[in-house]
């Protein structure tokens, strides 16, 4: 399998070179991005992009039966997971915790997650939905969260938080969408023009394959002398998918947690004249093991119920890991 990348209308190939170090976004090219949660990068520069849609598989994707999928935490061990946090907001350590788990499964049978991501783009269309095959690893994207887009020195993120089965949405769900509003804004605020952080939508409901979610756009003009790289420093890891405080948030899910890898990180593209970057939520990853991972999760605040938010992470996982039966 030659290394590919496909997002949008962007098809890039034959692989150039491939960097770990973060300022290697600002060498021309263009440059696929993909970030770990914690904070590693793998960056990938493409000799050839063209306007194409994504390419035909040359096989047909094998299914995956219900039982072959385990996961990081079971129903007991996540809600006892929620209610830890809810201690820890009970305490002022901390107002939100996105909390996750991690599904995998073995995936011999499908070296390449190109089938899949065609079975996505029919079955579960997102408008951030992506490709990458960089040989040692693969992702099939069913993004629908911008994390950054910046072009002409003006940065746009659109944090989902609320996740609903209908249009109705509890209180929570506000409060929750709020608060990282809030993060997002003083996030960019690090490297934006004073006076520039604006919220041009707040709290507007979107549906989705299988359910809705309350979304908010925050705008900001970059500094003089800013540019992605920093964009990326005082963003990451993305704020929608860690919590509030974020240094408390994460601390949280370091403790609890194992290595979230790609999901809740970066992946998209920057070509010079612009970047366009999504929150890597609903992806499925592939490393040389062929072990198939999905990952999904839920905020937790002070009015979060254990049990409901459980149903939220089996919510957003049930429509996606269906596609691979």
């Amino acid at each position: 399998m030659q290394p590919l990348f496909w997002m949008g209308t962007h098809l890039a190939s034959e692989l150039v070179e491939t960097s770990n170090d973060l300022n290697s976004l600002r060498k021309p090219g263009f440059w696929v991005v993909l970030g770990s949660f914690e904070g590693k990068w793998r960056l990938a520069r493409f000799a050839k992009v063209k306007q194409r849609n994504l390419p035909k598989a040359k096989s047909s994707w094998n299914a995956i039966s219900d039982g072959s999928w385990q996961s990081t935490l079971d129903k007991g061990a996540y809600c006892s997971y929620v209610e830890r946090i809810r201690e820890k907001i009970a305490a002022g350590e901390v107002y939100q915790v996105n909390a996750c788990r991690v599904l995998s499964a073995d995936n011999k049978l499908n070296p390449s997650l190109l089938p899949l991501t065609e079975k996505i783009l029919k079955e579960n269309p997102a408008e951030f939905a992506a490709y990458l095959n960089l040989g040692d690893i693969q992702v099939a994207s069913a993004s629908p969260e911008r994390f950054i887009s910046l072009k002409d020195g003006v940065a746009i993120s659109s944090p989902i938080k609320g996740t609903s089965a209908t249009e109705e949405f509890l209180e929570k769900d506000r409060a929750e969408n709020l608060m990282i509003v809030d993060l997002i804004r003083n996030d960019l605020s690090k490297v934006a023009k004073i006076g520039s952080v604006t919220t041009p939508r707040l709290l507007a409901t979107e549906a989705h394959p299988g359910l809705f979610h309350l979304v908010s756009d925050v705008r900001a003009e970059l500094s003089q002398g800013k540019d992605l790289v920093d964009l990326l420093l005082a963003m990451s890891p993305p704020g929608s998918v860690s919590g509030a405080p974020k240094s408390s948030a994460l601390k949280i899910i370091e403790e609890n947690e194992l290595s979230r890898g790609p999901y809740c990180g970066v992946i998209g593209f920057s070509d010079g004249a612009r970047a366009e970057l999504a929150v890597g939520i609903r992806i499925f990853w592939q490393g040389e093991d062929q072990i198939l991972r999905f990952g999904t999760g839920a905020g937790i605040t002070w009015g979060s119920d254990s049990e409901l938010e459980w149903e939220e992470t089996e919510l957003k996982a049930r429509k996606l890991i269906g596609l691979t039966r």
